[in-house]
C-alpha cells in the first residue's frame, strides 16, 4: 500500500499545476493530499479500494478550493499574473544542502497542456470549469469521476468541459511547428542581444503583445502591445541592465529564452509563434516564480 500510494505523487504534481497554473500551489496541495490519506488510521486506509482514485479526487477537490481563493488574489494583485514557468526536467536544483531529491519541477510533463499558452486560456476559466476541463481532456477522467470531484452531475460537468474547450479553440490557433518557433526565436534573440530595432519588428507581428509579471514590484511597465513598441521595450531593457545574458531555453515545452544577469536568472520568457512572428511574449520577473530555473 505505501508504494501504491507514494508512487502517485508525480501524476498528482502533473494535475495539480495544470490546475492550478503555480509550481509553489500544487506541491502544497500535493502535501495536502498525503497529509489527509496519512490522517485516516490503518483500518480507514485499508478500506479504500482505489489509493490512487482517493487521492486524484482529494487532490482535485483541494485544488478547487484553491482556485477559487487564487481568483480573487489574482484579480486584486497589483499587474499582471502569469503562470509558473517551468524548464525541461533536470535543468532544476533546488539548492538545498546536497541537493534535492524528485525535485516537483522534474516531475511535470512537458506537453501542449502545460504551453504557456494553453495555461494562460485556462486562467481564463471558472474554476469548475478548469477542473472539469483539465480533468476530463487532459487526463481522460470519466464524467461520473469528474462529478464526484466537482460536485456537480456528470451533465452539468460535461457542459463545463465543453465550455473549456471552446475558449480554447477559439483563443488558440495552431502554433508554428518546433522548428519554426526554434528559428524565430532563436532570430528573436541575437535581434534582441545586437539591440536591432529593425529586426525585431521583422519577427514580431504588428499586433504584438508583451505582458510582464513581476509579482506587483519588479516591472515598470506591465503590458506592451505593437510590434514597434514591444521592439523598443527589449532594447530599453537592455540598456537599463547591462551585462544582461540572453539563453536560448525550453519554456514549458517550447523555445523560449532565459535573461540573466551576474549569473542569476532575473526573467523568463515564453513565446507564442505564428508563421514567422511572434504573436504574445509572455515574460517572467517575479523573483518568487523563478526558483525552478535558479541553481543553489
Amino acid at each position: 500500500m505505501p508504494d501504491a500510494v507514494t508512487g502517485e505523487r508525480g501524476r498528482l504534481i502533473n494535475l495539480a499545476y495544470r490546475l492550478l497554473g503555480s509550481l509553489a500551489e500544487a506541491e502544497d496541495a500535493v502535501q495536502e493530499t498525503y497529509a489527509r490519506w496519512y490522517a485516516m488510521s490503518a483500518q480507514q486506509q485499508d478500506a479504500v479500494e482505489s489509493p490512487g482514485a482517493w487521492l486524484t479526487k482529494v487532490a482535485g477537490r483541494v485544488c478547487l478550493n484553491v482556485l477559487g481563493s487564487a481568483r480573487v488574489r489574482r484579480e486584486t494583485s497589483v499587474g499582471e499574473w502569469i503562470p509558473e514557468p517551468l524548464p525541461e526536467p533536470g535543468e532544476w536544483t533546488d539548492g538545498r544542502p546536497g541537493g534535492g531529491t524528485a525535485d516537483p519541477a522534474d516531475l511535470v510533463t512537458l506537453d501542449e497542456s502545460v504551453s504557456m499558452a494553453f495555461l494562460v486560456v485556462l486562467e481564463s476559466m471558472t474554476p469548475a470549469e478548469r477542473v472539469a476541463f483539465v480533468l476530463h481532456d487532459v487526463f481522460r477522467y470519466s464524467f461520473a469521476e469528474v462529478a464526484e470531484i466537482v460536485g456537480r452531475t456528470p451533465a452539468a460537468c460535461r457542459q463545463l468541459a465543453s465550455s473549456g474547450r471552446r475558449r480554447v479553440r477559439a483563443s488558440q490557433p495552431s502554433p508554428a511547428p518546433a522548428p519554426r518557433q526554434a528559428a524565430v526565436v532563436r532570430g528573436f534573440r541575437r535581434a534582441w542581444e545586437a539591440g536591432d530595432i529593425d529586426a525585431l519588428v521583422g519577427l514580431l507581428d504588428p499586433d504584438a503583445t508583451v505582458i510582464a509579471d513581476g509579482g506587483g514590484v519588479v516591472v515598470r511597465r506591465p503590458r506592451v502591445e505593437g510590434g514597434e513598441q514591444v521592439a523598443r521595450a527589449c532594447v530599453e531593457l537592455t540598456g537599463r541592465a547591462p551585462g544582461l545574458t540572453i539563453l536560448e531555453r525550453t519554456v514549458n515545452g517550447r523555445p523560449g529564452l532565459v535573461a540573466q544577469q551576474d549569473g542569476a536568472t532575473t526573467a523568463v520568457l515564453a513565446f507564442d509563434v505564428a508563421g514567422d512572428r511572434v504573436t504574445r511574449v509572455w515574460a517572467v520577473f517575479d523573483p518568487a516564480k523563478l526558483r525552478a530555473w535558479t541553481r543553489g
